[in-house]
């Protein structure tokens, strides 16, 4: 295929699509050039090189947000719709956690998205750099919740992949980690129960507990005291 047929807009879909497949790691123009059925070389004609096209991936991923009408809903609705929203492109594209540790991530999606998250937290009474506190602490939980979830898509590929020794490394690793749990009493009876998980697993539902929690921390700070 020559770089004429090639379009950004195409390009960027097949490197997150990529992206997706096999993680940060695993995108480079050699490995796009052949998804696209191309020459790497043709793909410099459009992107600048991977730092570009990881954020114009970024950013493509981004546009699947969506904004509240803040007019139709409360503020604390549209703040868990969008953590929650915004949970769930983390987890569907687990390589943008991988980014945020390597990149400056930028561009018109996300200053689109951050500039709705300080105009709810402005709805609910925070002003200045007190709004974008409240919006800092609700992501970086959402980003740190989803970290596990991109490392689990990272185990995954490996024990999918050609690593024969992944898997037998992943079971070392989680029996050592339930021989040392087991040395102290809480972790042991949470071990010993019959629907015990795995050690490094979660409960359910514990991304939503979490949320409301800090959101419940937020509304208070939010809400003017009462003269006494």
């Amino acid at each position: 295929m020559s770089r004429d047929t090639l379009t950004p807009d195409r390009i960027v879909r097949t490197a997150v699509e990529l992206l997706d497949a096999e993680g940060l790691e695993g995108l480079n123009m050699r490995a796009l050039g052949k998804r696209l059925d191309s020459a790497a070389t043709a793909v410099y004609w459009h992107v600048k090189n991977k730092d570009n096209l990881v954020l114009l991936a970024t950013d493509r991923v981004w546009g699947e947000l969506s904004l509240p009408d803040l007019d139709a809903v409360d503020w604390r609705t549209a703040a868990t719709a969008m953590a929650t929203d915004l949970y769930g492109m983390f987890t569907r594209h687990p390589w943008l956690v991988q980014a945020f540790a390597a990149h400056v991530v930028y561009g018109e999606g996300k200053a689109r998205h951050d500039d709705h998250s300080l105009a709810v937290y402005e709805a609910a009474g925070f002003t200045g750099p007190q709004a974008d506190r409240a919006a800092a602490a609700v992501f970086t939980y959402v980003l740190g919740n989803a970290a596990g979830a991109a490392a689990t898509a990272s185990l995954t590929r490996k024990l999918d992949g050609d690593d024969a020794g992944a898997e037998e490394q992943f079971r070392d690793a989680m029996a050592k980690a339930r021989e040392i749990a087991m040395r102290y009493p809480r972790l042991r009876t949470r071990l010993e129960t019959p629907a015990a998980a795995d050690y490094a697993a979660s409960p359910d539902r514990t991304f939503e507990f979490g949320l409301q929690a800090l959101l419940d921390g937020l509304e208070q700070q939010a809400t003017p005291r009462k003269p006494t």
